[in-house]
């Protein structure tokens, strides 16, 4: 006999470079997602059933995350008291140590709770390096953590004015990859924030004699399509660069075609961070009642 499930929220992040991405994939590929980490981690809880993470926001091969989220079941023999989130927390950790993922925050949650489907929104940033002239220029600390375009300027200002075109709701297909999965996916998203500023990271002060400089662009959506937050990144460089005019980016979307997306403009994914997972406070409430 099995006794209720308890259901956990956690808060997780990762250095992306080593990984296929966040999803599972097969275990005998060289190169796996950080998912596969994170569950054969939660074996050593020694559930009842096996633990299976249900990831709230994928992301791709070479991106990071500060912060993402899933949510996951643990059956316990009947009679054993459910975890509570500090011993969650030890745990996943210490059966995590060799691993660059780490679980910042645990919480449990009602049965109801789905951490892709209750998210209220999700913010990228992505980090770009101006200055360099060659990519042997790159700090060695910031490698595989941003993009240096080529030239060692960006028009700045026409990104921002370009950037505002992509705010609000519109029908992204020019500015989303397809693959397999994504064909039947409706293309109409709200962009609720882009921002483009300086970054002043505690190491910017030991590259400002190089005349290197960092700068973020946030992007904040309930929800964004595939590899969506690249191509708007390498849209808005090619406008920094003047490859394209901020009106050229009202264009793009008004196209409402992939195809018509400039070949080659789509940004790395080194650059990519999924910053945070935007939630409901109410529904982190850690009380829960007896069965839930």
């Amino acid at each position: 006999m099995v006794s209720a499930p308890a259901r956990y929220l956690v808060f997780f992040q990762y250095f992306g470079t080593k990984y296929s991405g966040v999803m599972e994939t097969s275990n005998d590929q060289s190169v796996v997602g950080v998912q596969n980490y994170l569950e054969k981690a939660a074996q050593n809880l020694k559930p009842v059933v096996p633990i299976k993470f249900h990831i709230s926001s994928r992301t791709d091969t070479g991106v990071h995350a500060l912060c993402n989220s899933a949510h996951f079941d643990i059956h316990r023999a009947p009679g054993k008291p459910a975890f509570n989130e500090k011993q969650l927390l030890h745990c996943l950790n210490y059966h995590l140590k060799p691993e660059p993922i780490r679980v910042l925050n645990a919480y449990r949650v009602t049965s109801s709770f789905h951490a892709r489907f209750s998210a209220l929104s999700r913010t990228y940033i992505y980090r770009l390096l101006m200055g360099c002239s060659h990519y042997s220029e790159i700090p060695v600390f910031e490698r595989d953590l941003c993009w240096a375009p080529v030239g060692r300027s960006l028009n700045v200002p026409a990104m921002q004015d370009a950037a505002q075109f992509l705010l609000g709701t519109h029908d992204f297909s020019t500015f989303r990859s397809l693959n397999s999965e994504t064909p039947f996916q409706s293309p109409v998203r709200t962009i609720l924030q882009v921002d483009i500023q300086p970054s002043s990271g505690f190491l910017s002060q030991h590259y400002e004699h190089r005349e290197l400089e960092f700068w973020e662009l946030k992007f904040r959506s309930r929800s964004f399509l595939y590899r969506q937050v690249r191509r708007m990144v390498g849209a808005l460089v090619a406008v920094g660069q003047g490859k394209l005019t901020p009106h050229h980016i009202k264009e793009l979307l008004e196209l409402k075609d992939s195809r018509a997306f400039p070949s080659n403009a789509m940004a790395p994914p080194s650059g990519l961070f999924l910053k945070s997972v935007e939630y409901n406070e109410a529904d982190l409430d850690t009380t829960i009642a007896p069965g839930e």
